[in-house]
Order: structure tokens, then C-alpha cells, then sequence
């Protein structure tokens, strides 16, 4: 029964040791010790266990014995928590003066501020305060014009008294208009001694640059100022670049010298005239802009004057010009940019197309003689393109109706506006705002009829295409010509020609611009 081999306590096994207990009588070969009722307890206590793991056993009693323990303690941290009422102390009373003046020389603001925060030390008898102290006889500075500023109130700021700011800005207006002075200008600035510490000192020098080729400066001459002007030379030679397109426009043009907007402005002209898309490797870009350079060696660049592009096969030639208040990228036979007719002139969508369908209102079937766009109301309406109001008003079922006659016997209608915003007779612009949407009329709701009319018969909008292009002739064909012949003859860093007089088209000039 007893082996070594067996696992539990002593010699033999737990189970074998159990069985030979339940065999034995009472107090054989030993005396029975009864626990007392102590003992019990403590052992019953030391089986429970206050906290398990709520986790586990969701719903047992030991999981209900520790939620409980979990509550408990809850409420005894909140229960023996302090309070939040605040504190009574006694408050420091205020510091006076001179008081915080010490307190300041004891801190890093004299530091911050440049050592000027108060004194050094404490005053004792021995310090014996002065009268007057000296000033330095002139202070210069430099007074920077700020975006949306006044000229008078910069001087103001710097310490001119207020009428002689006045006068200083009456004197440069003279020369320059205030607005013209770009922001950010930097100004020199004197002031000279003054008599006493209760007036402003005097001003008695001011120097800037007013222009790209003007300078402008003050000096104080027998008490008084006097302007005197100092023209810079520019030189204003346009700037002309050309380069290989390779693999991307922008990146070589700017690799090149091109400036951002000019580069923008250049793919817009081109973009009239050839697709972007079409442009090889291999072609080649040719830009003209203005450019400026100082004697001083500032530079500035301008807008774009010409915009050329050689594709060996074709060559397309670009400079801006205004005609009829409209300006536009001519090219080199004075021909403009085309434009087509707006197929949507409202922002909405399409509701009813064009043909036979049942009236919504009348009940019966007719032909609808336009494109419905639902739109919100007070939506803006815009032109289709060029033209003139042939008829703005009341138009029966239409309510407020607008027609527009353009080029070639072309027509175009909006009806059921809330409101018309041109006159009759009045000319327009593509993209021109001439009414809002509106419910006028017989209108089930607020939208837009757009009808396109040839020859006073209503066509479907969606069947026309066509264009409309603006044409030099006479004396302006002349000055175009004129004009492109002068950048034309730009060379790289060469200066500009005069432009040569207008004359009909031929000889050189002829191969130049055909």
C-alpha cells in the first residue's frame, strides 16, 4: 500500500493515507484535536475569494460577491474623497510702482527689452536724480509703408509730428501719387534735434524709392524741406526665350527663365489656337514679356507680349490686341479666337428636350421648341454668346423673356425669368449675366427655357455648332501688323526695334506674318 513511487505526502499516497484514517477507530494509537469554532471560521474565510475576475464566470456567486467588492470600494473613495470648496489664504496686497519697477529689474525683461525696464538697482541717498538728461541730436531709422497704409500716418509713426507729416505728403504727391508707392517701400528716415522733450522732433531727412525709375528724397534746406527728384535708368528691352518643349512645357520653360504667370498666360493663348495635348517633344517655344532692369539692378517682369511656337510642319505666331473693347490672341493674319455657343447657358440639368410632348399645363400634346434646365430661383442666366437684345419683356407664356440676334441669322431665347437684367437694344457678351431663373409665365416650376432659333425657326439647341471669330481689317490690321513686326525683330538680348509705319501687307513683312 505504502510505495515510494506513488505521489502524494510521506510514504504512501493522499488516497491511501485517506482510507487508512476512515479505517481506523477513534484515538487509535493518537489523541483527536477538534478544531475550534475560530479555526472553522478562519478556514471558511480563507476559501472565499472577495475579488475575482469579473471577466470570468459572468453571473456566478463568486462574480455577484465581486461586483460587490467593486461597489463597495467605489463608494468608500467617493464618500472619503475631499472636498472642492477652495482654500481661504490671506492675498498678497498690491504692488505699488516702484515696487514692481524692482521687481521687473530683477527679472529677464530687461533682457527681453533691451535693458530698459526700469533701474539697475535700488535707489539709495546716494543717488541723486537728474534734472535732464541729455539727447542724441539725430536719430535714423528705417519706416516700412505697410499694405493698406497711409504715407502720412507711416512718417506719423516714426515720430513726425502730425502737420509736418501732412506737408511731407502733400510734397511727394506732387511728384508721385501716393497709391502708386508700392507696399512694402522702405523709407530712410532722419529726425533732427528738437528744442524741448514736449514737441516731436523734426524731420530732416527722408529718402525712397516712389517708382521703378524714381527716387525720391527730402533734405531740410534753411529750416525748410525741399523735394528733390533722382531718376533711375531703366532699361526696358523685352525679354524674349525661347527653348525645346522635351518631355514637359512647364518644366523646361521654367528651367529656361520663364516666370510662373507668363507660362500660364502662354498655354491659355496657345490653347486657342492647337491643342495642348498635340505639342512634341521637339517643338519649340518662342516668349516675349516685358522686362525692366534698373541701373541700380533691380529687375521686374510684366505680362506676355508674344507667344510663338514652331512645330517644323506649322507655325502658329500670337500677340494680345483689343478691339471693340473685347481683347483677345490674334494671330499673325489678325484673326482671333474662336468661340462657340454656350449649349447650357444655367447652371442645372436638363429636365425636357426638344420635340413633340404633352403640355403639362394645357393637357394636350405640342411642340416644345427648346431645352428645360431646372435651376434654383434667382439663379443667374448667361448669354449664349455675342449679340444684341432684340426683345427683353413680358412675353405671354413665356413671362419675362429675353431674345438675343447674333452673327448668321441665329437666334436665342430665355424665358419664365424673375428678372431681366438687360435692355433692349443693349449689346452683350458671351457668358454676360442677362436675367435670373424664375417661374414666370406658363411655369410648372422655376427653370430655364432656352430656345435657338435660324432664321426665325426654332432649331434643337443640341443640333447648331457653329463659331464665331474676330477678324483685323483696315487701319487696326495695320497697327497689328506694325506691332508684330516690332517683336518680331527681338532678339535675344537684343533691344526691340522701333515699330515701322503701317503699310499693306507685302514684301518681307508679308513672309513674316502669312
Amino acid at each position: 500500500m505504502y510505495q515510494r513511487s506513488d505521489h502524494g505526502f510521506g510514504n504512501g499516497s493522499g488516497t491511501a493515507a485517506l482510507s487508512l484514517d476512515q479505517a481506523l477507530p477513534a484515538g487509535f494509537g493518537r489523541r483527536i484535536v477538534r478544531p475550534s469554532a475560530w479555526q472553522r471560521i478562519e478556514a471558511r474565510l480563507a476559501d472565499v475569494e472577495l475579488v475575482p475576475d469579473l471577466g470570468a464566470r459572468i453571473g456566478s456567486r463568486e462574480w455577484f460577491r465581486g461586483l460587490a467588492t467593486c461597489a463597495v470600494l467605489i463608494s468608500a473613495a467617493w464618500a472619503l474623497a475631499p472636498g472642492f470648496d477652495p482654500i481661504i489664504a490671506a492675498s498678497p496686497p498690491a504692488m505699488g510702482e516702484e515696487a514692481r519697477s524692482e521687481a521687473r529689474v530683477l527679472s529677464i525683461a530687461p533682457l527681453a527689452l533691451g535693458a530698459d525696464t526700469g533701474r539697475r538697482m535700488a535707489a539709495t541717498d546716494a543717488v541723486a536724480p537728474l534734472a535732464d538728461t541729455p539727447e542724441r541730436p539725430s536719430i535714423d531709422l528705417v519706416a516700412t509703408l505697410g499694405r493698406g497704409d497711409g504715407f502720412a500716418r507711416v512718417l506719423t509713426r516714426a515720430g513726425v509730428a502730425d502737420s509736418e507729416a501732412a506737408k511731407v505728403a502733400s510734397l511727394v504727391a506732387g511728384a508721385v501719387s501716393l497709391g502708386d508707392i508700392a507696399p512694402g517701400t522702405r523709407m530712410d528716415v532722419t529726425l533732427g534735434r528738437r528744442p524741448n522733450r514736449n514737441v516731436a522732433r523734426p524731420l530732416d531727412f527722408l529718402a525712397f524709392r516712389a517708382r521703378f525709375d524714381l527716387r525720391l528724397q527730402l533734405e531740410r534746406a534753411n529750416g525748410a524741406l525741399v523735394l528733390k527728384r533722382i531718376p533711375i535708368a531703366v532699361d526696358d528691352t523685352p525679354l524674349r526665350i525661347q527653348g525645346r518643349r522635351g518631355a514637359s512645357f512647364v518644366t523646361s520653360a521654367r528651367a529656361a527663365g520663364v516666370p510662373a504667370h507668363a507660362i500660364e498666360a502662354y498655354l491659355k493663348a496657345i490653347g486657342g489656337k492647337i491643342s495642348i495635348n498635340d505639342l512634341g517633344p521637339d517643338d519649340r517655344f518662342d516668349i516675349i514679356i516685358e522686362h525692366a532692369r534698373a541701373e541700380t539692378g533691380e529687375t521686374k517682369t510684366g505680362k506676355l507680349l508674344y507667344a510663338g511656337l514652331d512645330q517644323g510642319r506649322r507655325q502658329v505666331r500670337l500677340i494680345e490686341w483689343t478691339i471693340d473693347g473685347r481683347t483677345e490672341w490674334f494671330d499673325a493674319a489678325g484673326v482671333g479666337k474662336k468661340r462657340g455657343v454656350m449649349t447650357q447657358p444655367v447652371s442645372g440639368r436638363l429636365t425636357s428636350g426638344f420635340g413633340m410632348r404633352r403640355h403639362p399645363l394645357l393637357g394636350y400634346s405640342r411642340l416644345h421648341k427648346g431645352l428645360d434646365f431646372g435651376a434654383p430661383h434667382g439663379a443667374p442666366i448667361y448669354a449664349a454668346t455675342d449679340g444684341v437684345v432684340a426683345f427683353a419683356g413680358r412675353n405671354r407664356g413665356y413671362g419675362n423673356y429675353v431674345r438675343l440676334n447674333h452673327a448668321g441669322g441665329i437666334g436665342t431665347g430665355y424665358a419664365h425669368m424673375s428678372r431681366i437684367a438687360v435692355p433692349g437694344g443693349a449689346r452683350v457678351r458671351q457668358g454676360q449675366v442677362i436675367g435670373y431663373v424664375g417661374s414666370t409665365g406658363l411655369s410648372t416650376g422655376p427653370h430655364l427655357h432656352y430656345e435657338v432659333y435660324r432664321n426665325g425657326v426654332a432649331i434643337n439647341p443640341k443640333s447648331i455648332s457653329f463659331v464665331q471669330t474676330s477678324q483685323l481689317a483696315g487701319a487696326d490690321l495695320g497697327r497689328f501688323r506694325a506691332k508684330l513686326a516690332q517683336l518680331l525683330n527681338v532678339k535675344l538680348g537684343a533691344k526691340a526695334a522701333p515699330p515701322p509705319a503701317a503699310q499693306p501687307m507685302g514684301g518681307a513683312l508679308a513672309k513674316a506674318v502669312r
